[in-house]
């Protein structure tokens, strides 16, 4: 048994001469020691501070004593569906079960359940009805406040009520983990745990709250939609570690949810010493027999360079998440941790990433960030990049350069995000032209999500001419290195704001690409998420004007099938959107026309003399004829 991995049961507890654990870390995810792995992080932190950790993975939530592993923890439970909100892992965005968790040994699904997060918390509850339960990950910190869950199709309370947990430890968690611990630690009762930044506490009165914004309560949110959408709009706008307030969402005159302000920037300093903890770098031995735990692929030889995020799409969660600050590591820090692969025999020289959520983000956007937040009330590249914004890739060059320079490094790939708008604004073309040169492995793939200026408007991306400026910029960089290199772009239908009009208009764009992607992402309403705001609301929260939302199944993927309608699958459903739309001259011979009608295909079969056709014979010629017609008629129904 490799002793480098923290105890997951009893006997290994006991191995290491401990009688009882300080904490039990209790995760819908399987145990992989890994830094992109929040629970990899959140529990060799502790044990750095001197806390002693246990885990128990993917417990079996059927059955009380899978939680019991190692006895009461003598300061708490923490609690974490995993890296990925548990629904989103399990169901897709037409809500059909996925096949694959990779998140589990042998990528099996079935191994943790719905509303992970509130099943755990409950489950542990029930045994352990005074022992405090914290909490953390995504699916936590994206349901720490009244929410929208869209596979309910419901307004759903904060997680922490329906959990039976006492704290929320929301966003990146080391600040507000630690502080949680040292309270606990001098035997503070967990219900006076109600002022760390970064946490979500429950109290029965406000005596004690003070500076709070209120917002609407839950009743009054089931009521109207729209006070929903003003609830959020004030959460959004306070979601920065230096000019974010406390929040209070009442329940009834006894019972509110307050959200205290979120937890400061990590330093270099400090985002360095979390990525040097001794983390094993990959999955428990245990699950070797089971074929190891698939998303350790993706990630081992991939390198974190920063986290947060300034771009603020509409449709996701980092915001709420990570926030709009950039927080990096230093280049010491990135390139050991990239020798570090050399001794893998493993590794094959090739790094796969360098990144986070957009790679090439590597500096607040402004020098004005890490003192007083990022403005509330505008964005640093939506619509347009603001005046202030400092456009520099130098300092991710000379990393990238660092990092190829390694003896035993053949190549080094930037496969997160590139946000080409950010690229552009950059008026020294180095980092473009070294990026093409060296870190695409002849396709580079980029979000413009749509091309309908309406749409992106909702999206929070830029123009569409933004985007075609930067396309016309790297082929002219690629043609000039003698390179032939792709862009494949992601594209997202049904997002609110498109509507036909709009998804035809998109099919227009990719048949004068002549490109059809091979996998689309319709809209996934996720918690926490402007655009999830709309679609259920149905108005922009950030104006409060309405947003016209497809939601209807049939209406979804038509929008769907116009991104791909050379498949001939989707015929029939291109074909009806076409004459939805009134866009009935996308229909023919010429080559700006979408599909050809197949009527005169099937006129023409019909016409053919019943003796050309090869599967008739003798005098069962004219019955097999009448049957290949019906059937001609029925593919075309």
């Amino acid at each position: 048994m490799n002793q480098g991995f923290l105890p997951i049961s009893r006997r290994e507890m006991e191995e290491r001469g401990w009688s009882q654990v300080d904490f039990v870390y209790v995760s819908g995810d399987a145990y992989v020691d890994h830094p992109s792995f929040g629970h990899a992080i959140i529990t060799r932190l502790l044990e750095a501070h001197g806390y002693k950790v246990g885990i128990i993975a993917q417990p079996d939530w059927k059955k009380k004593e899978s939680v019991c592993i190692f006895g009461e923890p003598r300061l708490g439970f923490l609690v974490s569906s995993g890296n990925m909100d548990s629904m989103v892992n399990h169901y897709s965005v037409s809500k059909k079960r996925r096949r694959q968790d990779s998140y589990t040994p042998g990528g099996e699904m079935g191994k943790r359940p719905d509303y992970a997060a509130i099943v755990y918390g409950n489950l542990i509850r029930q045994t352990y009805k005074k022992t405090p339960i914290i909490l953390g990950g995504i699916e936590a910190s994206l349901r720490r406040l009244a929410h929208y869950d869209y596979w309910s199709n419901q307004l759903k309370r904060s997680i922490l009520l329906d959990s039976g947990a006492d704290l929320i430890s929301y966003g990146m968690g080391e600040r507000s983990i630690l502080a949680i611990a040292e309270a606990l630690e001098a035997g503070i009762p967990v219900e006076d745990i109600t002022y760390i930044d970064g946490t979500v506490c429950k109290v029965k009165s406000l005596e004690s709250v003070y500076d709070a914004i209120m917002l609407e309560s839950f009743e009054e949110m089931k009521v109207d939609k729209l006070n929903y959408a003003r609830s959020f709009y004030t959460q959004y706008c306070n979601t920065d570690p230096f000019s974010g307030k406390r929040l209070v969402e009442p329940y009834s005159e006894h019972l509110y949810v307050v959200q205290n302000p979120p937890s400061k920037p990590l330093s270099q300093d400090e985002m360095d010493d979390v990525y040097a903890l001794p983390y094993m770098r990959t999955y428990h031995p245990s699950y070797e027999a089971a074929g190891g735990v698939p998303a350790i692929a993706e990630v081992k030889f991939s390198l974190i360079s920063n986290r947060g995020c300034f771009g603020a799409c509409s449709f996701c969660a980092l915001t709420f998440h990570q926030g709009r600050i950039i927080q990096t590591r230093s280049h010491e820090s990135i390139v050991e941790e990239a020798k570090g692969f050399l001794d893998d025999p493993d590794f094959k020289g090739y790094i796969h990433d360098v990144g986070g959520p957009t790679a090439n983000f590597r500096t607040p956007a402004c020098k004005k960030q890490l003192r007083y937040g990022a403005c509330t009330n505008k964005q640093c590249l939506f619509p347009k990049p603001c005046n202030n914004m400092i456009a520099d890739h130098k300092d991710y060059l000379e990393l990238l350069r660092e990092l190829r320079g390694l003896p035993g490094v053949k190549k080094v790939f930037v496969r997160s995000g590139i946000r080409f708008d950010y690229l552009l604004a950059d008026k020294d073309d180095t980092f473009f032209r070294e990026l093409c040169k060296y870190h695409v492995s002849g396709q580079l793939k980029v979000a413009p999500e749509h091309v309908s200026d309406p749409v992106l408007q909702m999206m929070g991306k830029p123009e569409n001419a933004v985007y075609k400026q930067f396309t016309r910029k790297y082929k002219e960089l690629n043609e000039k290195l003698g390179l032939k290199q792709y862009l494949v772009p992601y594209l997202m239908s049904s997002h609110p704001g498109s509507t036909m009009k709009e998804a035809v208009e998109l099919a227009e764009y990719l048949r004068d690409l002549g490109y059809m992607p091979e996998q689309v992402q319709d809209f996934y309403p996720t918690p926490s998420t402007i655009s999830t705001c709309m679609y259920y609301t149905g108005v922009d929260p950030r104006t409060m004007k309405p947003v016209y939302v497809p939601k209807n199944p049939h209406e979804k993927a038509m929008q769907r099938a116009l991104i791909q309608y050379r498949d001939p699958k989707n015929y029939g459903l291109v074909m009806e959107a076409l004459k939805i739309t009134g866009r009935m001259d996308l229909v023919g011979f010429g080559e700006r026309c979408l599909i050809r009608p197949r009527k005169l295909q099937s006129e023409k079969n019909d016409r053919r003399p019943a003796g050309n056709n090869k599967n008739t014979a003798g005098n069962d010629k004219k019955p097999r004829k009448k049957k290949a017609i019906r059937n001609v008629h029925k593919r075309k129904g």
